[in-house]
């Protein structure tokens, strides 16, 4: 029986580590077999690449160069991790996916989304999630959060400027007024537990 795939997305400071990890522990208690992930990320390979793209000057790679690059490592993970696990029965929890790209890379970078989507369906053939958590929260609560976190040191991407991260929140918005049976819309602010209320009144009829 296939497993469950889920991604979380969001811009930077949304609370997605926070609430995957949430989500994992509570579906361990309801008998679940789970695997935690992230993109870039998941493998050897793909975690290589995490390195080449998030560490380095802000012009290290130009924008097509940033695509294939993530594009190279979701091909990775989705073989090597995602697709055994879900062959499997377990449930895939993944802190971002394609959707990332596209806001990264299309929305805010300018690169077109069809141009995204054809990566994806060649190098990981086109794999979705069954269910995408897009966390929002307000920006200032966000900045606030990532300056706790991160101090003044933030990697390549996270560094850039408020217009880009504007635009990387527009387009996840975008993208899941497109496509609603795929996405839920999850305020991320408020205590902890009350976001992750929101998050399995979701999944509990999935697991009941």
């Amino acid at each position: 029986m296939r497993g469950y795939f889920i991604s979380f997305e969001g811009g930077e400071g949304t609370g997605k580590s926070t609430q995957i990890i949430r989500l994992a522990n509570w579906l361990t208690e309801q008998n679940q077999e789970v695997i935690v992930t992230r993109e870039p990320g998941g493998t050897d390979g793909a975690e290589a690449i995490r390195t080449l793209l998030l560490n380095g000057d802000a012009d290290r790679w130009n924008k097509r160069s940033e695509a294939l690059l993530f594009a190279a490592a979701r091909a990775d993970h989705v073989d090597r991790l995602i697709k055994p696990a879900l062959a499997q029965g377990q449930w895939v929890l993944t802190d971002r996916y394609i959707d990332s790209s596209r806001a990264y890379q299309s929305a805010a970078s300018g690169l077109d989304d069809k141009d995204i989507m054809a990566l994806h369906e060649f190098g990981s053939e086109g794999l979705l999630p069954d269910l995408t958590f897009l966390m929002t929260i307000d920006p200032a609560v966000s900045k606030d959060r990532l300056h706790k976190r991160d101090g003044d040191k933030g990697d390549r991407i996270q560094d850039r400027e408020n217009g880009f991260h504007d635009k990387v929140r527009k387009g996840f918005l975008d993208y899941a007024r497109q496509e609603p049976e795929r996405f839920r819309i999850i305020d991320g602010d408020g205590a902890i537990d009350a976001v992750h209320a929101r998050i399995t009144a979701h999944l509990t009829p999935l697991v009941s």
